[in-house]
């Protein structure tokens, strides 16, 4: 059997191909401590979340709840309904994925390219992010109906289960040798489930949440922001996968300083995902001030590529009031003062 690191050289599905994602060293202090990222956009789609859209239809499925031909209904920024259309694409179900527009344009057409049917809660120009209408509307589509499953990923306790592995693909990795382990915190599963499952496997480390500026999981004010795919909106329910018992530390990071990091990161040759700009941009500023050869472990849920359109758009950014040539600045020096290091 192929250990964690490990995959056949030829596999026959797509979703064979989940997992096993490598390890970037992005940053280095001169004392040793460094930073490392979990790239996620190893996996197919470009996400972390196809893990998790595995676990979630492989459990139904176990439960009886979806049979040979079935449908699968869920509510989605985009990277989950990337993930399922795939799912649901080598098993044979329908996939409907209940959308607003605040999800990235590139997300929208690969789901609709993998063969979803997309059923929108707001009308198209309307950029506001609507996850309580499209949990209501996703719920209300699946009530009732025979052979037919809403996934409600922010509930769903597979959601955390299919991050299991990734707790084990980093102790392997790394020898145990884990300090710090930093994540966006949206519906919880990534960060959370991994840091359950790496809790049975290293002795001692911290988990620190990043959540959007506007976002509620830890705490107000609320209001609106552009990094999709992430965070607790005003209206939404925090989900039931956000366990605040894993989580050491909240802190909330802005739009421009997120995307700022995103754009700095790239001119290094790398390209993430906003909310992942949130949470780099994090981990790069505290790493300095760290013990002494710590590991810190940032995970990356998404690349940057679907950001081209927004992220890396300057004309979308400034209709927004969202560039800022002096953030960036600031984290390429950060990042040149730290790579030096490496």
């Amino acid at each position: 059997m192929p250990g964690a690191l490990q995959r056949p050289a030829v596999v026959s599905r797509v979703s064979d191909l989940i997992g096993y994602t490598p390890l970037l060293e992005l940053a280095t202090t001169e004392t040793g401590s460094r930073l490392l990222l979990k790239l996620e956009m190893f996996n197919p789609t470009g996400t972390a979340k196809i893990r998790m859209a595995r676990q979630m239809v492989t459990d139904a499925e176990e439960r009886g709840e979806l049979r040979p031909g079935g449908r699968i209904i869920e509510s989605t920024s985009g990277n989950t309904g990337l993930g399922l259309a795939v799912i649901a694409a080598e098993r044979g179900y329908t996939f409907t994925a209940v959308v607003d527009h605040h999800a990235c344009a590139d997300k929208l057409r690969g789901m609709k390219a993998l063969g979803t049917e997309l059923v929108y809660v707001v009308d198209d120009g309307t950029e506001e992010l609507a996850t309580a209408a499209r949990e209501e509307l996703a719920e209300d589509m699946a009530r009732g109906q025979d052979n037919t499953i809403f996934t409600e990923q922010h509930n769903n306790p597979s959601n955390g289960v299919g991050y299991f592995p990734v707790a084990h693909e980093l102790s392997e990795a790394l020898d145990g040798r884990i300090d710090v382990l930093i994540g966006a915190v949206g519906t919880g599963g990534a960060l959370c489930g991994t840091a359950r499952e790496l809790r049975k496997l290293i002795a001692d480390f911290s988990t620190i949440g990043v959540e959007p500026k506007g976002s509620i999981a830890f705490g107000g004010p609320a209001h609106d922001y552009y990094q999709s795919g992430t965070g607790t909106p005003e209206g939404a329910e925090i989900g039931l996968l956000v366990d605040f018992d894993l989580i050491d530390e909240g802190v909330k990071v802005g739009d421009i300083e997120a995307f700022a990091t995103c754009r700095a990161v790239a001119r290094t040759g790398l390209l993430i995902g906003g909310s992942a700009g949130g949470v780099v941009h994090e981990a790069l500023t505290r790493l300095s001030s760290l013990p002494p050869g710590t590991t810190m472990v940032a995970l990356v849920n998404d690349g940057g590529e679907k950001y081209m359109d927004t992220v890396f758009n300057d004309d979308w950014m400034q209709a927004r009031d969202l560039l800022d040539p002096d953030a960036e600045r600031e984290i390429d020096e950060l990042l040149t003062k730290l790579r030096r290091n490496r």
